[in-house]
């Protein structure tokens, strides 16, 4: 036998593998095509397109209609938009025509009446303002109230959850005057976009709009009964307000046309965990790469110029995820805005060659994304009803309205869970960056402390701002909040107004607003009859919040949603803790919950079941096309490049071996081993999924085979060579911009 030391003498080609046929395909030319990019130009004058120039250029708003309409048809639309007045249909004829002239001059050849189905997302039916004229030689632009009032979509192929069967198509899309028309602009036309809500033949809500309008026109009723016991004479109509944070990961789409799954399921199926993910916290609030500040700067144009206002944006926990957030507007605006932002980013990405990702959990192993609805009411001659004062103790409105809050959501949390539940958000919600699956309050340590002084006979004292003092001369001497902040809680107290952090990134937050709006419409309805007639009113108040503190003071939680003791401390207390949507789901079509909302008409029991009925399809049909992405990419890219590259080993450790050389054969094992096992979990997957029938079978069989095929597949990206590995790894998807 030759000696080992030969071999560096000897002409090894013969020993190298044969060259593989197989590619760098995506992965190299996307590391190309991105490295060779060239900077976006810059093609705005930023002085003459400031916000102050721009806001609201693309919408018909109030100022519009002042402007253009006749003053009684103006104040006709007024009363109607503040007072909920009924429209006639001459005024609907005069604002139609006013809004085809602005749209038409503008440069709009369509109008389409915008809608937001139970899939969550966004859709619209498109109709020229044209038609020929009578000598069939000109087009005539014509736009009447009717038409701007009612359309007609068919609402046979949207899920409806048994409401309608498919040979009863009727649909409706009706024209909601409370929230701003808008002009959305292509590169090649402009559209006329009018927010309607979408209603069945037979009057079922067939969208998330319908239910947010009727809850919160539910809430200003009881929240007036409320208002007037503390003696306020003029009241104008209260109105929930929201503020939803959005994040949102962004990729080159290089990268994104490299990777089936991202494509098909919105979340990376595969990708072993790069040497470096978030674990320096050095992404957070950091400097904006410049590609994606130009990308942000655009977006808030496009969003300024349709009146949505855009406040924050910064850089997220994870690589590659950005947060976008808006000042507080009406609920129901708030809804359309967050629909129309989500458009936006997913628009304005791809000008720059980007891909926006709205998953909740693209990427494994780092932060999920979630839309976190800051959520209070108010009104403009009492303002902001969750606004404690410098005094909460002595604030006894607020206390109201807050302890009826907390009444809401304990009595209510199955609820708030079922709402946020979904295949993506089961991803997120109990990870280390989300909140937990048990629903708690966060009040911060001042309104606790008051509330348990509730709870023991009565609050005398609010614990005060006080003031930090860094040490150092040059720095100003900050105010410091009474309390901390928390966030880790799903629904916590921030200020003057309420988070539920629980909403994932993917979601529409209507759901979310009508449940917690018709909730709270119980609780103060509730609150409402106890101090009614109540011979003295603050003993009154004191007695009711007690007694909300005993029974539903459990649901306060001012400590660390992550900890496992939580866990145990939250059972103890009786908290539910839906870990899945499969165990979450069922809530909808609770007794208590379709109670509630047949109570106040804000949703039928019909109607509840049908949204049930829905969520469960959407999830399992997620969780279907995720099994089926797995069983091909692994089938026919990842065992591919495995086998080969185990075929490869194995000759060049004969070779070796025949030239007297030590062969590699642990890492020989090791691919042999993964492969082989790679093909048996692939024909388990296969078989499960067949069988799969209920929710549950997708919960707690095919997830599981999924991930016991993705921890194989993760293992052998770390053996396999770079070069024939065929997807774009985490390292270069979250890294690469």
């Amino acid at each position: 036998m030759k000696d080992a030391n030969v071999i560096n003498t000897l002409d090894v080609k013969h020993l190298r593998p044969k060259p593989r046929m197989t590619t760098p395909t995506g992965r190299s030319s996307a590391i190309a095509s991105i490295a060779g990019r060239a900077p976006t130009e810059q093609s705005v004058n930023f002085t003459d397109h400031s916000p102050k120039n721009v806001f609201g250029s693309n919408t018909f708003s109030l100022a519009v209609m002042k402007e253009m309409l006749k003053p009684d048809t103006y104040s006709a639309v007024l009363k109607t938009i503040k007072d909920g007045h009924k429209l006639s249909e001459h005024v609907a004829d005069e604002v139609a025509e006013a809004m085809r002239s602005w749209s038409v001059a503008r440069g709009a050849t369509h109008y389409a009446h915008v809608f937001y189905p139970l899939t969550g997302l966004t859709a619209e039916k498109h109709d020229s303002f044209y038609d020929p004229g009578t000598n069939g030689n000109e087009a005539i632009s014509k736009f009447k109230g009717k038409v701007l009032v009612q359309g007609e979509p068919d609402a046979s192929s949207f899920p409806n959850g048994g409401i309608r069967a498919t040979h009863r198509a009727r649909g409706y899309t009706a024209w909601d005057i409370t929230s701003p028309a808008y002009l959305l602009e292509s590169s090649n036309g402009t559209t006329l976009c009018i927010p309607t809500s979408f209603v069945s033949w037979t009057g079922e809500s067939l969208d998330t709009k319908t239910p947010v309008l009727k809850s919160m026109q539910v809430l200003d009723k009881q929240a007036r009964r409320i208002l007037k016991l503390f003696g306020h004479k003029e009241i104008s109509y209260v109105a929930a307000t929201a503020g939803p944070e959005q994040e949102y990961f962004l990729i080159d789409k290089s990268f994104f046309y490299s990777r089936p799954d991202l494509q098909a399921a919105g979340r990376s199926l595969f990708g072993a965990q790069p040497p470096k993910g978030q674990e320096f916290e050095d992404h957070y609030f950091g400097a904006i790469p410049e590609r994606v500040l130009a990308f942000m700067c655009e977006v808030d144009r496009e969003l300024y110029k349709l009146g949505i206002p855009s406040k924050t944006r910064h850089n997220e926990v994870a690589p590659g995820q950005f947060e976008i957030a808006p000042l507080f507007e009406s609920a129901n605006v708030a809804a359309d805005h967050q629909q129309l932002i989500m458009t936006i980013l997913k628009k304005v990405a791809d000008r720059h060659g980007l891909v926006c990702l709205l998953h909740e959990k693209p990427f494994a192993g780092v932060n999920g994304s979630g839309k976190h609805v800051n959520w209070s009411l108010g009104s403009a001659t009492q303002g902001n009803l969750l606004d404690p004062g410098d005094t909460p103790h002595d604030n006894a409105q607020f206390l109201v309205f807050a302890g009826a809050v907390i009444r809401a959501v304990d009595k209510f949390a199955p609820l708030l869970r079922a709402v946020v539940a979904s295949a993506g958000n089961d991803h997120r919600l109990g990870a280390n960056e989300a909140p937990p699956a048990i629903i708690s309050v966060y009040l911060g340590d001042q309104l606790a402390d008051v509330f348990e002084q509730i709870k023991g006979g009565g609050a005398t004292s609010s614990r005060q701002r006080g003031t930090l003092h860094i040490g150092v001369d040059v720095l100003p001497e900050l105010p410091k909040d009474a309390g901390d902040r928390n966030r880790t809680s799903p629904f916590a107290f921030t200020g003057n107004r309420f988070e539920f952090r629980a909403v994932g990134s993917n979601q529409t937050i209507g759901t979310a607003l009508s449940c917690l709006n018709t909730i709270l419409t119980e609780s103060l309805d509730y609150i409402a009859g106890k101090l009614e007639g109540a011979p003295d009113l603050n003993a009154a108040i004191q007695s009711v919040l007690k007694e909300i503190m005993d029974q539903h003071g459990k649901v306060i939680f001012n400590g660390n949603g992550y900890s496992e003791e939580w866990h145990a401390e939250a059972a103890k207390r009786g908290l539910p803790n839906f870990k899945t949507a499969a165990d979450a789901l069922p809530a909808f079509i609770g007794a208590d919950v379709i109670e509630v909302f047949e109570k106040y008409g804000v949703l039928s029991a019909e109607e509840l079941h049908s949204r049930y009925e829905i969520a469960v399809e959407q999830y399992v049909k997620q969780v279907n096309v995720e099994a089926k992405l797995v069983e091909e990419i692994a089938q026919t890219k990842i065992f591919p490049a495995a086998a080969a590259y185990a075929t490869s080993l194995a000759e060049t450790a004969a070779k070796l071996k025949a030239a007297g050389v030590a062969a590699p054969g642990a890492t020989l094992t090791k691919v042999a081993a993964l492969t082989s096992e790679l093909e048996g979990q692939i024909a388990d997957l296969r078989e499960i999924h067949a069988a799969a029938l209920q929710i549950g079978d997708w919960t707690f069989k095919v997830l599981p085979s999924m991930l016991a095929i993705r921890k194989t597949v993760d293992a052998l990206e770390a053996l396999v060579p770079d070069d024939a590995w065929p997807l774009p790894t985490y390292q270069e998807m979250l890294f690469i911009r």
